[in-house]
């Protein structure tokens, strides 16, 4: 690899990049251990991908704002650097697939001229921070939760506290209590509430999907705007602190609070009051109160030539804006795959005839926002033909899915395949869900929920089955999920397995039984209710038959050979390396972090970097003791029990209350000098022990 030049104006963007590109070349060069190596490349959107020798980049967009020139920068990128192909995820971001890592810091680069980050898109990080995709033009909400989601990105980004947890952490924004961004799933989650007539939201806490999802709890049914962010910033102290490092499946927040209770975890929450950064968030309300101006233009006249097809277009796809003659046009987008040809003509037609900027949506679409109601045939007309014009927009027949076996490691079976037959088995036979609003399908290649299967009204989920000694491509099939609003929600049971073959007729049994025997104007959940989960197993229970498969049934759906369950090819592998030395290391450069941060006045991120730096020392010694520790609190606790109370290690104090002095003292310039020149000691103690034990073995 040869070094490049960035051309970022951004000091702090630019180091991130060259950092990135260091990285790249000591891993290349066996001397950086791969763990470290994929949880720095991780953080800063580079993802390994399930065919060898490729990545797939995860483009940050935070709450799926996108405006024309970001739009065609991406779409650059995509030609220069991948296949040309843009994926939106359902939690509103743009992935690009086949890329080299050592391209990665170049195309990084790229994107950064016009503001656009892959910094913690991927990793054990704050992830993108979703809102609903209509937060700014919804008229049913009290206000736009646009700027309060803007802030808490920027405040998280690059922010000490959240760059190596246990594991991710996400945030979402609803626009209003129908909790289109799906409060109740995340981590955080914010419902706009107006109170004695000053702004403020009620706060989700703990939800998450996965294999084990949990619905999250009532964290406050009110807090002021302005304590939004202190609130997340302590929240995010507690789960680095306390959350689990060592078994992965067990890492996420909402497993620390079932083990320690809702209250505890409030509790310590409570503690890190004093701790806390102490800065304003900034939220830049009139940047995003009012529509954009729009320019002072004509949009060409057009001939309709089907107007039924207008108008369906129009009742499925088109929805007036709170600003009063303003509409936005949804585009489905089917497994959210669009291409870099219809990006750039649509990011022109954004920037002259709306208001130069669309949202990425949570079932992986479009929504252009700001049109004129005279220009609605135009754009009809101009999507049409970029083939941007299918009805059906946020309804049953716009299935969600990830991935899958096609490019992720962790997909099972394919989910991309199963959900191409659904849409046209509901195209072609089941019309009139082109407009269901009641019923949402979701689709996830495995467990881990990335399609949010286990949410939806009718869900599947990849697996395999076995038929003697060989083995087929299934889907489990779930049902009675949904979305109740203001922070309700419930979670969809797993009714029976079938091969992923049968999938097709599993949907066609269970639409003709909800046409059949539904009441007037039932909704699925409540129908799913009525019947019970025993009626619907008893429906499909004879697909789930395996004595009968035939030569078929073993190859999976977009494929031509027969099924072979496996995870994808493994991430290129570095030489052994000392791993303690490297811990130490690390524990080197988080100072370096303390010390500038201290020096752009960042008091509160300097004393969590040099926090960091002497856990991190800890860790070392600890990992050369083959000392396993689960949580930051339990390194501490370890380290007292092994080095202090041994005597092998000398403070004047306990190892606990050396470390916690960050907690009981506010973020000033003194206490982060301090606080810096004792990490520096220790880690010098720290290095100068593992060195004498090093010399007598």
């Amino acid at each position: 690899m040869q070094s490049f030049r960035t051309e970022i104006e951004n000091p702090v963007v630019e180091q991130d990049i060259l950092d990135l590109e260091k990285k790249i070349r000591q891993f290349r060069e066996g001397k950086a251990d791969e763990e470290k190596f994929r949880s720095l490349r991780l953080a800063r959107g580079v993802y390994g991908q399930r065919q060898s020798g490729v990545q797939m980049v995860r483009i940050k967009l935070p709450f799926g704002k996108v405006t024309s020139e970001q739009l065609h920068r991406i779409a650059d990128v995509s030609d220069e650097y991948s296949t040309g192909r843009l994926h939106i995820t359902t939690r509103q971001d743009i992935q690009i697939h086949f890329v080299s890592l050592d391209r990665t810091p170049e195309l990084w680069a790229q994107l950064e001229k016009d503001d656009v980050t892959l910094r913690e898109a991927c990793g054990n990080t704050v992830r993108n921070i979703t809102a609903s995709p209509d937060a700014g033009i919804d008229p049913k909400e009290p206000f736009d939760v646009s700027p309060y989601a803007e802030a808490t990105f920027k405040f998280f980004l690059r922010n000490p506290i959240c760059q190596e947890m246990g594991r991710k952490f996400k945030i979402a924004f609803s626009s209003s209590d129908d909790d289109t961004a799906l409060s109740y799933i995340h981590d955080l989650g914010f419902i706009p509430k107006i109170q004695d007539g000053k702004r403020g939201f009620k706060v989700m806490l703990g939800g998450g999907l996965g294999s084990q999802p949990r619905h999250a709890d009532v964290l406050s049914d009110f807090i002021p705007t302005e304590e939004i962010i202190p609130l997340t910033e302590g929240v995010l102290r507690v789960f680095d602190r306390y959350g689990e490092r060592a078994k992965r499946l067990k890492a996420r927040m909402k497993f620390l609070i079932k083990d320690i209770g809702r209250e505890a975890f409030l509790e310590l929450v409570e503690e890190q009051k004093t701790s806390l950064s102490g800065k304003q968030p900034e939220f830049e309300i009139e940047k995003f109160e009012a529509a954009p101006p729009l320019q002072n233009v004509e949009a060409p006249s057009v001939n309709i030539e089907d107007q039924k097809a207008f108008e369906t277009w129009k009742n499925t796809n088109v929805a007036p804006q709170k600003q009063e003659g303003l509409f936005s046009i949804g585009i489905r987008v089917p497994l959210g795959d669009f291409y870099t040809g219809g990006a750039r003509k649509l990011a022109d037609l954004i920037k002259k005839y709306a208001g130069n900027e669309l949202r990425l949506t949570l079932r992986q679409d479009i929504l252009i926002r700001h049109v004129r109601e005279e220009f609605l045939p135009f754009f009809y007309s101009e999507l049409k033909e970029l083939g941007y014009a299918e009805a059906g927009y946020n309804k049953t027949v716009d299935i969600t899915a990830c991935p899958g076996t096609d490019t992720c490691n962790l997909g099972i079976a394919s989910s991309t395949g199963i959900a191409d037959v659904l849409e046209d088995v509901l195209k072609e036979e089941f019309p009139n869900f082109v407009n269901g609003r009641d019923i949402t399908i979701k689709i996830s290649g495995c467990m881990n929920a990335c399609g949010q299967h286990n949410m939806a009204e009718i869900g599947f989920q990849g697996m395999s089955i076995k038929s003697g000694k060989a083995v087929a491509p299934a889907l489990q099939v779930l049902l009675g999920g949904g979305v109740l609003g203001n922070g309700e929600g419930r979670f969809a049971d797993k009714v029976v397995k079938v091969p992923s073959k049968r999938g097709p007729e599993a949907l066609r049994i269970l639409l003709k039984d909800f046409e059949a025997n539904a009441e007037n104007d039932e909704k699925y959940v409540n129908y799913y209710d009525r019947q019970g989960k025993t009626y619907f197993y008893d429906l499909l229970k004879d697909l789930a038959d395996t004595s009968n498969l035939t030569e078929n049934d073993f190859i999976d759906w977009g494929h031509e050979k027969p099924y072979i369950k496996a995870v994808g090819v493994g991430e290129c592998a570095g030489v052994v390396i000392d791993l303690v030395a490297t811990l130490l290391f690390e524990s080197e450069e988080k100072i370096d972090n303390a010390k500038s941060a201290l020096e752009r006045g960042a008091y509160s991120d300097s004393i969590y970097h040099a926090y960091s730096s002497i856990v991190n020392s800890a860790k070392a010694l600890l990992t050369a003791e083959d000392i396993k520790t689960n949580t930051h609190a339990g390194i501490i606790s370890q380290f007292d029990e092994s080095y202090v109370e041994t005597g092998k290690i000398e403070l004047s104090t306990s190892f606990k209350d050396f470390v916690y002095q960050m907690k009981e003292n506010e973020p000033t310039k003194a206490f982060a000098e301090k606080y810096i020149e004792d990490a520096s000691l220790f880690l010098k103690r720290a290095d100068a022990y593992r060195t004498r034990e090093v010399q007598n073995v």
